[in-house]
């Protein structure tokens, strides 16, 4: 049974492949972890800020931190 070499060709074109795919696939998962995170947090932010809302702001700040 005869088997082909592997080549530099091969393995850069295979490279190339997987970058492709993985920022095909990537780039959406990404995002939407993104979101989720992004709403966690401010969902958390508001939260923290109703039961600290008899506080003055500066220290609500520092309790809850800021949005940004």
């Amino acid at each position: 049974m005869k088997q082909d070499a592997i080549t530099r060709k091969n393995l850069i074109y295979s490279l190339i492949t997987g970058l492709v795919i993985g920022t095909v696939a990537g780039a959406p998962i990404g995002w939407y972890v993104h979101q989720f995170y992004a709403e966690q947090r401010l969902a958390d932010i508001l939260i923290c800020q109703e039961k600290n809302k008899n506080l003055p702001e500066a220290q609500v700040r520092a309790i809850c931190g800021s949005r940004f």
